[in-house]
C-alpha cells in the first residue's frame, strides 16, 4: 500500500542544535581535538582596547575562513550561504538556528584589513603544528620537499614583456669565493665579480604583476605561483613558502630550507627530494649540515650515440678524466659558473676509433665539465645504492605528493583567488593549516576509539 507522508516543514518544535549534529561529523572532532581560544591571544593586539562597536568575534572569524578551506568551499561569499543552511557548520561556530550569521563584506573587511601585513596567519599554523608534535603524530626524521604550481588570479594573456634586473643566485658569494680559491691551487688568476647587472626579458602579467610566468613541459602555460612546501614522514606539513611560478624548484629550496633548519634542525635526519633538486649546491648544503640528501636517479643528458659522461673516470689524485679509450684529460680552467674544465690532447684524439662516439668538435678536442662541489653530488649518487633510500624515497607519493593530490581535489589547491606574493603566502599558510588541523582530529578521534575498545 502506498503511503503519503504530510507536510509538517512549518511544525513548530523544541529543537538542540546540538541533537541536529551528527555524532561522527567532521566538525565534532576537529572541535574537540583543538581548543581554538588560543587565537584570542594571537590577535587581541590588532583590536582597540577602548570601547565601541563591538567587531565579529576572531574565533567566529576563523573558523568561517576554516570552514572554506577544510570542506573546499570556492569563496567567503558561498561559504556564508553554505553556514546559513547547514546546521553542523552552525554548531561549529556557535550559533543557533536564530543567530544571524556574519555577512559575507563584514567577514572579508576584518579578514583582509584587519590582519594585513601581520603574522597571525603564521602563528596559527604553528600554533597547529605544535598541536600535532604533542600529540606525537609528527615524525621528522625525513622531510620531504616539493613543489607545486598553484595558478594565479590573472588572465594568460594580459601581459606586458619588460627586462628585469636577473634576481642574485642564492650562495652565489659562497661559490665565488670556492671558485677562485680553485683557481688559486691551479694557479690560476683569480676572477673578479661582474659589476654589469645582467638583464632577462620576462611576462609580467597586468592583473597580478607579482605572479609568473609557468612553463612546464605539457602542463598549461599561465600565471601562478609555486608552493614550495615541506612534509614530514606522516604527511603533516611543516613549512610552506610561496613564490612567483617562474622561479625554479632548486632556488625555492632554499628559502624553505633554512625556515626549516632554524626550527626543527635537530630531529631531521634526511631530505627527501624529486630531480629538480638534484644540483651539487644543494646536496653540498645538506650535508654541510651533517643531513643526508635523497635524491633520485637522473638520467644523463647525452646526446644519442655519445658516451654518457659516467663512462669518463675521474682520478681525484691526480685531478684528471681518463676517457674510454684509456686517454687522460687534464685540467684547463675553473669557469666563472663553478665547474672546472677537463680536456684532451687533440693529438690523442684525431686517430682515436672512438671520436665518433666522443665529440664532434672541429679540433677533435674532448672537454669534460665537473662542478668544484660535485664530490657532494657523487655521494648523494652513492646514496642511492643503501637500502634506507630505497626505502624513504618510496614514500614521496605517500607524504608529499598526497598532500598536493588531496589539497587540490578537496582544498582548491589548484587555483587562488587572491593577488600578490603576501596574500598568497598567507592563503596556503591557513590552507596547509586546516590540512593539518583535519588531520589531527581523525587520529585523535582514531586513538580515542582503540582506546575505548583495549579497555572493552
Amino acid at each position: 500500500m502506498m503511503s503519503i507522508k504530510e507536510n509538517n516543514i512549518k511544525q513548530i518544535e523544541l529543537v538542540c542544535v546540538d541533537d541536529l549534529v551528527a555524532k561522527d561529523h567532521l566538525v565534532r572532532k576537529i572541535q574537540k581535538a583543538i581548543d581554538f581560544s588560543f587565537i584570542y591571544d594571537i590577535v587581541r593586539k590588532y583590536y582597540s582596547q577602548n570601547e565601541g562597536r563591538p567587531s565579529i568575534d576572531p574565533v567566529i572569524l576563523f573558523k568561517i575562513i576554516f570552514i572554506k578551506y577544510i570542506f573546499g568551499i570556492k569563496s567567503i561569499r558561498q561559504t556564508i550561504k553554505e553556514i546559513e543552511n547547514n546546521i553542523a557548520y552552525r554548531w561549529f561556530l556557535g550559533l543557533s538556528l536564530n543567530d544571524k550569521v556574519p555577512h559575507f563584506t563584514l567577514v572579508n573587511t576584518n579578514y583582509y584589513r584587519r590582519f594585513k601585513n601581520t603574522d597571525v596567519f603564521e602563528t596559527i599554523f604553528k600554533h597547529i603544528l605544535d598541536i600535532a608534535i604533542e600529540k606525537r603524530f609528527i615524525n621528522m626524521k625525513e622531510v620531504y620537499i616539493d613543489s607545486t604550481h598553484v595558478k594565479a588570479n590573472a588572465n594568460k594573456k594580459k601581459f606586458v614583456k619588460q627586462e628585469l634586473k636577473k634576481e642574485k643566485k642564492i650562495c652565489e658569494d659562497e661559490l665565488f669565493e670556492a671558485i677562485n680559491e680553485d683557481r688559486k691551487k691551479h694557479n690560476k688568476k683569480p676572477l673578479k665579480k661582474k659589476e654589469n647587472e645582467k638583464y632577462v626579458l620576462k611576462k609580467i602579467s597586468k592583473v597580478d604583476p607579482e605572479s609568473g610566468f609557468f612553463v612546464k613541459g605539457e602542463k598549461e602555460k599561465c600565471f601562478a605561483y609555486s608552493a614550495h612546501t615541506a612534509v614530514d614522514n606522516k604527511g603533516f606539513v611543516i613549512d610552506v613558502k610561496v613564490t612567483p611560478g617562474n622561479i625554479h624548484d632548486s632556488q625555492g629550496f632554499h628559502l624553505l630550507y633554512d625556515r626549516i633548519m632554524e626550527q626543527h634542525s635537530e630531529n631531521i635526519n634526511s631530505f627527501v627530494m624529486d630531480v629538480a633538486y638534484k644540483t651539487a649546491v644543494i646536496s653540498k648544503k645538506i650535508l654541510d649540515d651533517t643531513k643526508l640528501p635523497i635524491l633520485p636517479y637522473k638520467r644523463p643528458m647525452t646526446k644519442k650515440g655519445f658516451f654518457k659522461k659516467y663512462e669518463y673516470q675521474y682520478d681525484a689524485e691526480d685531478d684528471l678524466y681518463i676517457c674510454p679509450n684509456n686517454k687522460k684529460l687534464k685540467y684547463s680552467t675553473t669557469s666563472r659558473e663553478g665547474y672546472k674544465n677537463y680536456k684532451s690532447n687533440p693529438k690523442d684524439c684525431v686517430n682515436c676509433p672512438f671520436l665518433h662516439k666522443c665529440t664532434k668538435s672541429n679540433n677533435h678536442q674532448k672537454v669534460v665539465s665537473r662542478h668544484i662541489w660535485a664530490e657532494s653530488l657523487e655521494y648523494a649518487e652513492e646514496l642511492r645504492s643503501t637500502q634506507y633510500h630505497k626505502i624513504v624515497y618510496r614514500k614521496r607519493k605517500e607524504t608529499v605528493e598526497r598532500v598536493f593530490g588531496e589539497g587540490k581535489e578537496n582544498n582548491s589547491l589548484r587555483y587562488t583567488r587572491y593577488k600578490g606574493k603576501k596574500k598568497n603566502q598567507d592563503y596556503l599558510t591557513l590552507l596547509f593549516a586546516c590540512m593539518n588541523m583535519k588531520k589531527i582530529a581523525l587520529w585523535s578521534d582514531k586513538n580515542e576509539k582503540r582506546a575505548k575498545n583495549r579497555l572493552g
